[in-house]
């Protein structure tokens, strides 16, 4: 497994601190779609842990959850199982990512990452993919969304969502292995691995794309093609996603407009345009995946990225 080629926790990173994050993976400079590529094998899905008790927990926390709430359903997701990058190192400047992806679903995030008992599903190791090899670690995504005034939109939860209520995010979710008619993975021969790949290294940049128009309502026109700055993993629950960096053509007033009638606007109550410089501390409002979204996004204004 490759090892993450950043390493650097933010200064709240003291133990359960929902807003505590690791960059796992800094590209400042931006990656577009031909510089990300996709590693989508069986040997990046999640390792059942050797302890009997905390592996049956995976079921049983699933079943409480699903009794509790009998909407619940079990979707297949991408699994995050490190990466490598290409290019300098102290500068930054990579030229090149490969994301290591394997599969899993909706129930072993729920029964590892967010157990009561995650952190006893770690592996003792300085290799961020070999310590998580007991989780789920599905691969989500968020955007940071700079409208034409160079105001950047931020999302306020509803309280009634599951996780992180009340709370400020950048609109994300996860790229869908459905999307690209991905149920399993395909022990024939035949089938042209390069072509999956490729499939799910666009997903990764379509994904984000869907995401941002659901929750805000904008339309797809109205964005560039989102660039890749890194990935941010919130230290609570070791939970991964990747960041992009989109330009929408449209004010903050436009903007509001199109949020009324967003389609999954009920996950939701707020949608702010707050300036890009963090001068009012409003990310210490995000959870730490966010935070680390953030981070990402300062590191490509300190090197002037032009889009």
């Amino acid at each position: 497994m490759a090892s993450a080629n950043v390493d650097e926790s933010s200064s709240a990173a003291a133990k359960g601190d929902p807003c505590a994050y690791k960059l796992l993976a800094s590209c400042p400079h931006g990656l577009r779609r031909d510089q990300l590529s996709v590693v989508f094998d069986k040997l990046y899905d999640r390792i059942p842990h050797p302890d009997a008790d905390l592996e049956n927990s995976v079921n049983e926390l699933w079943e409480q959850r699903v009794r509790k709430n009998g909407s619940l359903y079990n979707g297949m997701k991408f699994r995050y199982g490190g990466h490598s990058l290409q290019g300098e190192d102290n500068g930054k400047k990579y030229s090149k990512i490969s994301l290591n992806v394997g599969l899993t679903d909706y129930r072993t995030f729920v029964g590892t990452n967010l157990n009561p008992s995650w952190a006893n599903f770690l592996f003792p190791s300085d290799d961020n993919a070999e310590r998580c090899q007991h989780m789920a670690s599905p691969l989500g995504n968020g955007a940071i969304v700079e409208t034409s005034d160079d105001m950047i939109l931020v999302l306020q939860r509803s309280e009634n969502v599951g996780e992180f209520p009340g709370y400020f995010v950048f609109p994300g979710g996860h790229p869908e292995p459905n999307e690209v008619g991905i149920l399993s993975h395909q022990c024939d021969t035949d089938v042209d691995s390069g072509m999956i790949n490729k499939k799910i290294s666009d997903e990764m940049f379509d994904s984000i794309i869907r995401e941002v128009v659901e929750e805000i309502g904008v339309p797809a026109e109205s964005l560039s093609d989102p660039i890749f700055i890194g990935i941010s993993q919130r230290e609570v629950n070791v939970r991964p996603a990747a960041f992009f960096y989109i330009k929408c053509n449209l004010s903050p007033e436009a903007i509001h407009h199109f949020y009324s009638d967003a389609q999954d606007g009920y996950e939701s109550t707020k949608l702010l345009a707050l300036p890009k410089i963090n001068a009012y501390g409003w990310t210490s409002r995000m959870p730490g995946c966010h935070q680390g979204g953030y981070a990402l996004y300062e590191a490509m204004l300190t090197v002037k990225y032009d889009v």
